[in-house]
This record gives C-alpha cells, sequence and structure tokens, in this order.
C-alpha cells in the first residue's frame, strides 16, 4: 500500500474505532479494586472479540500467578519481515470522587474536540490505536504483529514478569511499541527516551501506649503527629530540593536539550498563583532527571473526628521518584535511612516498604527502528518528533528490555499534557486520535521495508 492509500484507510477505520474506544471506557476495569475484578474481564473479553474479528492466527486471554487477564493476539510476519509487538493496558485508574467530575467518568462525553472519561487516554485510546492500525490493514499488517494488552499496569504489573517468562516464544518480537505515553502537544509527537523509577514507604511514628489527655500532658510531651509532621518536613530543603543524602541527579542529558517552559508547565498542572517550583535546574531537569518526593496519604484523625488528646502514634505513606541510573533498592534504604534519623523527641519509628519498586530507565534510540519511527510520525503529524523523559514510572519496560534485550523498545503514545491522566476529567483529543493510528500505521509499513 501507498502512504496515501494507508492514510485513506486509517480515516475510514477511525470513526468506528472512535465507537469501540467509547465501548472499553464504559466498561470500569480497575482491577485494583477487587469489586471491580469481573468488569477488568469484562474489558478483557472485549478487547480480545475486537482483535477477534481481524482474523489473527491465535487470540488468547492470558494470566500468570492469579493475576489480570491479558490478551494476546498474533498475525505471523510474511517471508523476511520483522514481528512488532503492539503494547497497551486495558485497566484504569479509580475515578477519585465522581462528583468532581463535569461528566460521569465512565460515560464517554464529547466536550470541545476531546472525549473524557476515565480510561479514554490512559491506556484505552492506546489499545484501540493499535487495533484501528490492524483494521486499516484489514487484518493484514506488512510485519509479524503480535498484539499484547496487559490489565494490571495501573496496579504496577506484578504478574508482568510471570507472564513473560511463562510465554516468552509466543512474546517474542524484534520491536516493542509500547503505547502509554504521551506527546508534547497535539500535533508534536513524541517519543519517550528516559523514565524516572519509583519506590515506596510507610513510616509510622509511636510515642506514647494510648491516647491522652492533651491539657493534662501536653507541655511536657509532644503527640506522633506533630512528630511525624517534622519528619516529614525534613525530607525538602526550604528551597524545596530533595534533602535525603545520597540520591542521584542527572545533568546534561536530555533534559537539556528539551524547552520545557515554566509557564506551560504550570498552567498544565493547574498550579495555583503565586505558588512557585521547587528545587533548582530546568524544568526539565527537575521534572525528569532529579528525584522528587510526595507524602501520599497520612493516617491520623480528620478534623472532624479529632478530639482533646495527644496521638500515640501516626504514620504516612511517602513516595519517592528516582533519576535514571539510579538503584531503587539503595534508594529505598536512603530514603528509609533520612527518616528513621530525622524522627525527633526519640520517638519511635518504624520505616517499611509500601508497595513493588520501579527501576528507573534509559532507551537508546539509536538504530534502525527508531529511524523507522521518526520517519513515520514525522510524516503522520506533519512535524519532527520529540525525544525526551517523562517524569512518572512505567515499571514493566525494564522488564521487556530484560526479557527481550535484542528488541528495539519504543514508547510512545495518544495523550497530550491536556490528558489529564490518573486525574479529574482525564481525556484524549479527537484531533490527535488520527494522527497517532496514522503515524503507527506508517511506522509498521516503514519497517517492513527494513
Amino acid at each position: 500500500m501507498s502512504r496515501e492509500a494507508i492514510a485513506a484507510a486509517v480515516d475510514a477505520v477511525v470513526p468506528g474505532a472512535r465507537a469501540d474506544l467509547e465501548r472499553l471506557v464504559r466498561i470500569p476495569s480497575i482491577w485494583a479494586d477487587p469489586a471491580h475484578a469481573a468488569d477488568t474481564e469484562a474489558s478483557a473479553a472485549l478487547v480480545a472479540e475486537l482483535a477477534g474479528a481481524l482474523g489473527p492466527e491465535s487470540v488468547q486471554i492470558l494470566r500468570a500467578d492469579g493475576g489480570a487477564p491479558a490478551v494476546v493476539a498474533r498475525w505471523p510476519a510474511p517471508e523476511g519481515r520483522p514481528t512488532v509487538l503492539l503494547y497497551a493496558h486495558h485497566d484504569v485508574q479509580p475515578t477519585g470522587d465522581p462528583a468532581l467530575w463535569t461528566s460521569a467518568p465512565f460515560e464517554p462525553t464529547e466536550r470541545d474536540g476531546r472525549i473524557y472519561g476515565r480510561g479514554a487516554a490512559d491506556d484505552k485510546a492506546g489499545v484501540m490505536t493499535h487495533l484501528a492500525v490492524l483494521r486499516a490493514y484489514e487484518g493484514r499488517p506488512p510485519v509479524g504483529v503480535t498484539l499484547f494488552i496487559e490489565g494490571e499496569e495501573e496496579s504496577g504489573s506484578p504478574t508482568l514478569l510471570a507472564l513473560l517468562r511463562e510465554h516468552r516464544a509466543l512474546l517474542a518480537a524484534d520491536v516493542i511499541v509500547i503505547a502509554d505515553a504521551a506527546n508534547p502537544s497535539v500535533d508534536v509527537p513524541g517519543l519517550t527516551t528516559s523514565l524516572r523509577g519509583l519506590v515506596d514507604v510507610v513510616v509510622e511514628v509511636s510515642m506514647l501506649e494510648n491516647p491522652v489527655h492533651s491539657g493534662v500532658y501536653g507541655g511536657p510531651i509532644g503527640d506522633a503527629l506533630t512528630a511525624l509532621c517534622h519528619t516529614l518536613a525534613s525530607l525538602h530543603d526550604e528551597k524545596g530540593e530533595v534533602a535525603v543524602a545520597g540520591l542521584r541527579r542527572n545533568q546534561g542529558t536530555d533534559a537539556a536539550a528539551v524547552d520545557l517552559p515554566e509557564e506551560t508547565f504550570r498552567s498544565e498542572a493547574g498550579l495555583l498563583d503565586g505558588v512557585g517550583l521547587l528545587g533548582s535546574g530546568t524544568v526539565a531537569e527537575r521534572a525528569w532527571q532529579a528525584p522528587a518526593i510526595a507524602v501520599l496519604g497520612i493516617d491520623a484523625p480528620s478534623v472532624a473526628a479529632s478530639s482533646n488528646v495527644l496521638l500515640p502514634r501516626a504514620r504516612a505513606a511517602v513516595s519517592l521518584r528516582i533519576a535514571p541510573g539510579e538503584d531503587a533498592a539503595t534508594a529505598r534504604e536512603l530514603l528509609s535511612g533520612h527518616l528513621r534519623s530525622h524522627v525527633p523527641w526519640g520517638a519511635q519509628v518504624d520505616v517499611r516498604p509500601h508497595s513493588g519498586m520501579a527501576e528507573p530507565f534509559s532507551l537508546d534510540s539509536s538504530g534502525w527502528a527508531y529511524d523507522a519511527a521518526r520517519a513515520a510520525f514525522a510524516e503522520a503529524y506533519g512535524n519532527a518528533v520529540v525525544e525526551s523523559g517523562i517524569g512518572g514510572s512505567i515499571p514493566f519496560i525494564a522488564e521487556f528490555a530484560r526479557t527481550f534485550p535484542g528488541a528495539a523498545v519504543l514508547v510512545t503514545g495518544v495523550g497530550d499534557p491536556s490528558s489529564r491522566w490518573h486525574g479529574i476529567d482525564e481525556s484524549v483529543s479527537l484531533e490527535m486520535f488520527p494522527k497517532g493510528v496514522r503515524a503507527e500505521a506508517f511506522l509498521l509499513d516503514q519497517l517492513s521495508l527494513g
């Protein structure tokens, strides 16, 4: 097929792909919530049905170690052509308070050229991008394709490694395309070349055996929540720099070459007027190549439930993003050691892991597959590809790289800075979606040329 014919085929399938995207968004596939286990099964079943309609050699719903359902469908490679694994995930984040959404989170709604709904961008748009490309090729792609749609990415992909090991031959590929990232803008395609890692801990501070009267004992005796607040405050210095000694920070990397204007960054985040940015260096360096710490939650009485007692204990969940090149286990020990050494007044402290670790990762963007992607994406979008890091973590990328060391890994997607992944009013751009499909269709064509 010529590029003109491919583009026309993409235009023809996009309306149906949008309709099926809305079908997927209506399924609340929150695998992290046991109440939605059946919904996640239903989501996998729909993906398998949509893939099966395109004539694959096989389509299966697989799982490992009791994990979430993953869909794998295969179209064998024509003689002498490479095999491309197309990855996305069909599970989604919890919605938060549905009352904060402008429209119901699982009722896809069009407003101002965007479809709003949980999973509309992350990552059901990625699922439908892959399926739309296969539809444009009428189930006969110019390269071998293995479609792999995971079901527990938003839970940290806990059984992915077991799944990769068990089905390594089934999933082996020359190129891996991961549609789970965002582009710099609706008009500019992006390839993600570095990701921060992630470690979480829970810190618990104890000072008393039981709650005691704050008037009778307050003054000579402190409370655990105040001690915890002192401890948490020690994690940053007066400029907002992470104060945990020994953590890695990179300079002179991809962050130095990408312009990430402060005002744009502030606007996209919804930062309130007068609130300053933390730390030093360029915005890109701080967001992609430096550590970041956030307190995700605190166990303590609510204001409404508070009373005049000194709290005996309090705990918090602390999240640390780590720069590419850092070792996650080492970073967790540094964070834990800092917390233990900064608890005031002789309070007892316990620090333990909260969830799994995600190693940071840097991708080598040289080679024929990246050259093909740059050419295909630039042709589809009308603008050159921007290669950059992201501050978030995608744990499974390291698993793919270790399991298939000879494969080129391309990280792309159909989100943009307005998509609000994981947030209230998540959305996908209806202008960007067909460009993303066209770019991937062109990529498969380009890869078939060798």
